[in-house]
């Protein structure tokens, strides 16, 4: 049995690892390479998207990092099964349409300037229609259903608890060259206990023989999620108070919902002043109504309080409004008031955000609020590593805004939920591979499974770098 990670090696972005075993080739995650445009631009041309010796590729979730680039495996000769769960599936429908016209209008930019210059066009990764096309590969499952997915490897997903439909991935295995029975679990995400919307993540209780683990918040705790959301009223109201406006970049898929879910709460309970909330994302709203298509998934907490609420709705109420076009984009930037708006562009690097932040970066009575882990090299990072002259559309602009960050939104485990997800395990693995995360969270998490839990081996592999185990 071999392991390569191509991607999210080292790093957060770009989930993709290969399996051989068999004779036969898996995929865990195609994700697409965020970050610095040109850096990433070129990375994601790279040869570790190329499909035709692709058997299948199981898709842990939809987010764009560890799902944007199917379909560009698929244009380059994938003609596999891509299993994951049917919400999934229903998401990535929504998403690499999206992440497909991102693709398209960015290249189109792109060689407006190389034809000027007399350059040879670029072609852009993949196009609306072949994300369109990598759809008819997609088979949803549903969690804890075994299924045969090749000869002597069966495949179950748990419930990651990260994100609608996230799944963790266990492969039992039949070994044919050695005549072993041995379990490799892929845990994708792993989400947090008690955050709202989507239920906890589902213990893999009896254990595994390989782990591939994510690290993305190995060095750190995150605070309790009830006192985020105070926190949360804390920003509105002291924006509120300087006649300023809450600037919300977030990702359209996950933390959007979370986020209206909460000042839906706080609005109801009257803590937060009766204000407009926007939500300026074409993608939010469509995958918003994927969220309300799966209530399966919902934990506890939703389902009481849709039977409480006068709105019957989490993710709308009074004041919130949903923008579709560019029109009702651009009349956010006329607003005299105070308002709240969550816009597309979690590490601002594209999106709606950017139109917003260039309007209202200067102004001290703005407040600019993270919510989610920004990569390197993103204005996101730069913002939050309080730089005060920064870059947009190619202007400088002082930075006058607050800059607040809010962990306690994530939907990343921390360092001690990760621990619990490998502490909880009846048989500990005998070779475990740390990837999605940065040197520092890797190498803490590391030293806590042996230090703490034990472990033996445990290695944090490098890009490209490959195992027999």
């Amino acid at each position: 049995m071999k392991l390569t990670f191509n991607g999210a090696a080292r790093t957060v972005t770009g989930s993709q690892h290969l399996l051989e075993v068999n004779g036969r080739t898996i995929m865990l995650d195609c994700g697409l390479i965020q970050g610095k445009r040109k850096e990433s631009f070129e990375k994601n041309r790279s040869d570790d998207c190329r499909g035709a010796k692709i058997d299948c590729l199981i898709l842990s979730h939809a987010h764009i990092d560890h799902s944007g680039r199917i379909p560009c495996l698929v244009k380059n000769g994938f003609k596999g099964d891509i299993f994951c769960t049917s919400a999934t599936r229903d998401l990535c429908a929504v998403m690499l349409q999206d992440s497909a016209s991102i693709q398209e209008k960015d290249v189109e930019y792109v060689n407006r300037r190389r034809k000027k210059q007399g350059q040879r066009p670029f072609e852009p990764l993949y196009t609306k229609a072949d994300a369109a096309r990598a759809m008819e590969q997609f088979v949803g499952l549903s969690y804890n259903r075994p299924r045969k997915i090749l000869p002597g490897i069966t495949l179950t997903l748990l419930d990651a608890g990260h994100m609608l439909g996230s799944a963790h991935v266990i492969l039992d295995i039949d070994e044919k060259s050695t005549g072993q029975q041995r379990r490799l679990v892929f845990s994708g995400d792993i989400g947090r206990p008690d955050i709202p919307i989507i239920r906890d993540p589902q213990p893999i209780s009896d254990g595994t023989d390989i782990l591939i683990m994510e690290s993305t918040y190995g060095d750190r705790l995150h605070p309790d999620g009830s006192a985020s959301e105070k926190e949360l009223g804390r920003i509105v109201n002291q924006t509120v108070s300087r006649g300023g406006s809450l600037l919300i970049p977030a990702f359209a898929v996950g933390r959007t919902q979370q986020l209206v879910y909460a000042l839906h709460r706080l609005h109801s309970a009257g803590a937060i002043p009766d204000l407009p909330v926007f939500i300026d994302s074409p993608l939010a709203t469509r995958t918003t109504e994927v969220f309300r298509l799966h209530p399966e998934v919902y934990d506890d907490e939703i389902r009481e309080f849709l039977l409480t609420d006068d709105d019957n709705n989490p993710f709308g109420f009074g004041r919130l409004q949903y923008t579709q076009s560019v029109e009702q984009s651009k009349m956010l930037n006329s607003l005299k008031t105070p308002a709240i708006i969550i816009s597309s562009g979690g590490m601002l690097e594209g999106g709606r955000i950017l139109h917003h932040l260039r309007n209202r970066i200067g102004d001290p009575r703005n407040t600019i609020l993270f919510t989610s882990w920004q990569a390197p090299n993103t204005l996101g990072r730069r913002l939050i590593e309080n730089e005060k002259l920064v870059r947009i559309f190619g202007e400088e602009f002082q930075v006058g805004a607050k800059v607040e960050v809010l962990p306690g939104f994530s939907g990343h485990a921390d360092k001690q939920g990760l621990l619990d997800f490998v502490k909880v395990m009846n048989k500990k693995p005998q070779r475990t591979f740390i990837v999605h995360g940065e040197d520092q969270a890797a190498n803490s998490l590391a030293e806590a499974l042996r230090g703490e839990l034990g472990l033996q081996q445990v290695v944090i592999p490098d890009p490209l770098q490959s195992f027999e185990v």
